[in-house]
């Protein structure tokens, strides 16, 4: 008997073999490929031959694995056509290093138990009005958006709603936008439920991963915490799909298979018919849009815990101020810090840039230190003593020969957290402080790093927006902005709407325990208004007049975007592409296409990129069209497309 199976690699379409087994759609086989034995599934339909004839091979073996449901392959297929991705390669996110686990002993799954613990939490009227409206127990899809305030207790909402649902035996999906989050958060999962949830993100060990894969997919383990890959574990019983932070654009995964993993989750919960529910203090624009709508429910907790108030706001004018040579605090902040520090308060310096100094130069023949790779500037990190490219990862030393003869005399142009991190020790003396980024959060020590803080061993931390996502610090009640004006400029269209959830959630982590706290903003613009705008307690009025931006000039997410990268070594073929490739698209898609332009980031990696941008009607009609004429385009040697469906960002 002849059976359709898809294999996870760059084709879209499933191969035919054939096996004397009776095999149902969705389960997994070895099969032969070329010389070596794959994993494969039993998929929904044959691949479209053309009547030429082949050679039919035999399955080798059928799999001790609980078969691929037919809602998750229909939301694959989906998946593939709305992200243009092959369905192979789509399959392989499924799978680990393209294989599957059989199933385990019993025992092996044991540290995951599922026994609930009975606990004292008890929620209060609002959130128990915000439970009842998130409708979870009737298992149909809906999308439900958990609207609070910083600190008002949207987690304990929802982990109310994942006991019922754990107790009926099905499984829960909590989709966290950063893997730095995920200690503290299955603390407090722990301490919730009385037993440990399965973690998933990259820095997971193999041998973990096989024993939670095998898990989730015979239906031992019922609940996951992870990051966007979590999405693709083969769910046996999913009765819930949690987004918490869903506005947070780390959800845009940006290399390799590019997808958004919070619209794939409402996707993938709708394929389901299970509810999916999106946590945020300030929803993304697109959310906002769809609540306004009515395509989305709603509900919203305005109070804080115990009602602890939000935290004061305060400007400090640095043009009414000198700053000392090679410093970025002013007199006027060192002396509010120090008040809050006699109260014992916590103190977090802000500053959304990694290292000590994103600019060395030379003073003697003015050039500065540029990655060879990309078009980019090194980044100075002074704890490695090296220079780093954030895109790429080239390392270089800080010695160089001057062009005007000797070695170059460095000038470090401009601050990182590491540059601010010494100034605050010489001004504090004696004063335990941490920097608090990626660099340092992500490393073995950050369970006990993060103990520190909420006992306040730590008494002042200097840090990235990292530190704004979902963290909860009690003695927390200091906040510097060291530079808003860094992130308040750029031609980025949504950096209006990241300055708000920014800085929404960082001013949302001082104040969490009823203390009076303030959040000090430094900014030679004195621009008031902004600061007010954005820090207001009801961010619907910034969104809802972004929204009318957005709608006048036919921006997202009243239209599609589909980005169209060209990446190639050799500039001139590159460009010559880019336009030979836009002509022969031009009068063969639903959309308009703007470009070729040169990247902002025009190198990264050796490659040149140029982009092209189609905007269009939202529906499939674009993404149709290209999977159409892209494959009947033939590319030179070593030029390579990219498709970014819903575009987050533009370098």
């Amino acid at each position: 008997m002849k059976y359709p199976i898809l294999l996870p690699n760059i084709f879209n379409h499933p191969f035919t073999y054939e096996s004397e087994i009776n095999l149902k759609v969705g389960e997994f086989v070895l099969v032969p490929f070329g010389k070596s034995k794959i994993t494969g599934v039993v998929w929904d339909e044959f691949e479209k031959n053309d009547n030429k004839k082949f050679k039919i091979k035999s399955i080798q073996k059928k799999l001790d694995v609980v078969p691929l449901k037919k809602d998750t392959i229909n939301f694959l297929n989906w998946f593939a056509q709305y992200n243009l991705i092959p369905k192979g390669m789509v399959l392989k996110l499924v799978l680990l290093s393209s294989n599957v686990i059989e199933k385990m002993e019993k025992k092996i799954y044991e540290p995951y138990n599922n026994k609930i613990k009975k606990n004292s939490f008890k929620l209060s009227i609002n959130q128990i009005k915000s439970l009842e409206k998130m409708s979870y127990s009737n298992q149909k899809f809906r999308v439900h958006v958990l609207q609070g305030t910083t600190g008002s207790g949207k987690t304990l909402v929802y982990f109310e709603a994942l006991k019922s649902l754990i107790d009926k035996g099905f499984q829960s999906l909590i989709l966290l936008p950063e893997i730095g989050l995920t200690s503290q958060f299955e603390q407090k999962f722990s301490e919730y439920f009385g037993f440990n949830p399965a973690i998933w993100h990259s820095g997971i060990s193999k041998k973990k991963k096989e024993i939670i894969w095998s898990g989730i997919s015979c239906g031992e383990i019922k609940v996951v915490i992870g990051a966007r890959s979590s999405l693709f574990l083969p769910f046996k019983k999913l009765g819930i799909i949690i987004v918490d932070e869903e506005h947070d654009q780390s959800f845009k995964q940006d290399e390799g298979v590019t997808y958004n993993a919070r619209d794939m989750a409402i996707s993938r919960a709708s394929f389901e018919n299970i509810p999916v529910n999106l946590i945020t203090a300030v929803p993304s624009i697109e959310t906002f849009e769809n609540i306004k709508k009515g395509k989305y429910e709603v509900s919203r907790l305005n109070e804080r815990y115990r009602n602890a108030a939000l935290p004061n706001y305060e400007i400090i004018n640095l043009n009414n101020t000198k700053l000392e040579k090679q410093s970025w605090l002013s007199a006027k902040i060192i002396e509010k810090v120090n008040l809050h520090l006699e109260k014992k308060d916590q103190v977090l310096f802000f500053l959304n840039r990694r290292g000590f100094s994103p600019n060395v130069l030379c003073n003697k023949c003015f050039s500065s230190f540029t990655c060879p790779n990309c078009t980019i500037n090194l980044v100075y990190h002074k704890n490695k003593n090296n220079l780093i490219c954030h895109y790429c990862g080239f390392k270089s030393e800080l010695k160089r020969n001057c062009r005007k003869g000797d070695n170059c005399e460095f000038v470090f142009s401009g601050p990182g957290v590491e540059r601010i991190s010494e100034e605050v020790k010489k001004k504090f003396p004696g004063k335990k402080i941490e920097i608090f980024s990626s660099d340092t959060i992500n490393k073995k020590d950050s369970k006990e790093k993060i103990r520190k803080i909420i006992n306040n061993e730590i008494q002042i931390l200097v840090g990235t927006q990292l530190i704004s996502k979902g963290f909860h610090f009690p003695h927390l009640n200091c906040i510097v902005v060291v530079d808003i004006d860094l992130s308040s400029h750029g031609h980025d269209l949504r950096g209006a709407e990241k300055n708000l959830q920014l800085y929404h959630q960082l001013s949302g982590r001082a104040g969490r325990t009823g203390s009076p706290a303030t959040v000090y903003f430094q900014t030679y613009e004195n621009n008031s208004k902004m600061i007010s705008e954005i820090t207001n307690e009801n961010p619907d009025i910034f969104l809802e007049r972004e929204l009318e931006i957005r709608k006048k000039n036919k921006l997202p997410p009243y239209q599609r975007f589909i980005s169209l990268i060209l990446t190639g070594e050799n500039e001139k073929k590159l460009e010559k592409e880019a336009f030979n490739f836009k002509n022969f698209i031009e009068n063969k898609i639903n959309g308009k296409i703007l470009g070729p332009v040169n990247a902002p980031i025009f190198r990264i990696k050796k490659k040149f990129r140029i982009r092209l941008l189609i905007r269009g009607s939202k529906s499939m009609k674009m993404q149709n069209s290209l999977a159409k004429i892209i494959p009947k385009y033939k590319f030179f040697k070593g030029i390579k497309l990219s498709v970014d469906v819903d575009p987050i960002n533009f370098n």
